[in-house]
């Protein structure tokens, strides 16, 4: 089964240009050039990831990122203007788990997808290719204090409460808790999620995935109960 990918973008050589390379990998593409297409196409379709422009002419990308994460926890990627560095920030903060520059590389878009997908589905084994799932009383639980998360069925809960995180941030916070008590560098974490050299020259990703995660986490990075910060090395989790 192909996964499906939504693509809004009202450019329309862009959005037909991703399409193209989308489909030569067998992917199955809804495109669209407004957002409302896009959410009425979400309320009734599965999907397994969305690549969204930022600028669209009736709700803008931040807006529709904010809706699906709402919903739903599978990838993001932003489309944005070239080093608009505040527009990357703004999305990962809204949820996004990527950004892709533009003008890009369409090979490049095709790698962060891949890279996306195959985190999406190595964490999520209900949205696997097989189609197979994982019981949920697998005994993979990673646990500090009252923050429990279970690997094979891919929650995660603080207390009695579900968290509802993104597969970037559930990477992210699975990679500190199987570290806990040790520091993990951000340059780790960039080759542990996404092994892509795209990402070997960001220097903000991982500090807005963290930044959400304490938001998540009701955490405080001045008295942080989780995710500590070791300042000029990296983050780290202790017993």
């Amino acid at each position: 089964m192909s996964n499906k990918i939504l693509v809004v973008d009202d450019e329309t050589e862009i959005a037909d240009l991703i399409e193209v390379y989308l489909k030569n990998e067998n992917y199955t593409v809804f495109k669209f050039y407004t957002a409302q297409e896009a959410l009425n196409c979400i309320e009734t379709t599965p999907i397994d990831l969305a690549i969204l422009d930022i600028m669209l002419p009736d709700i803008d990308g931040f807006t529709l990122c904010k809706k699906i994460r709402e919903h739903h926890t599978y990838p993001i990627i932003m489309l944005t203007a070239k080093d608009a560095e505040t527009d990357k920030i703004t999305g990962l903060t809204l949820g996004a788990d990527d950004y892709i520059t533009k003008p890009f590389r369409p090979l490049e878009m095709i790698a962060r997808v891949k890279s996306q997908l195959r985190r999406y589905q190595k964490y999520n084994p209900a949205h696997s290719d097989t189609g197979e799932t994982t019981s949920a009383a697998s005994e993979d639980n990673l646990v500090c204090g009252s923050l429990t998360m279970n690997i094979k069925a891919h929650t995660c809960f603080l207390g009695e409460t579900p968290l509802v995180l993104t597969p970037t941030e559930f990477s992210i916070l699975r990679i500190l808790l199987e570290n806990t008590g040790n520091v993990v560098s951000s340059e780790d974490l960039f080759h542990k999620i996404w092994q892509d050299e795209y990402y070997s020259k960001s220097n903000n990703t991982i500090t807005v995935h963290i930044r959400h995660l304490r938001e998540k986490l009701g955490d405080s990075m001045d008295k942080p109960r989780f995710i500590k910060t070791i300042w000029g090395i990296g983050y780290k989790i202790e017993s």
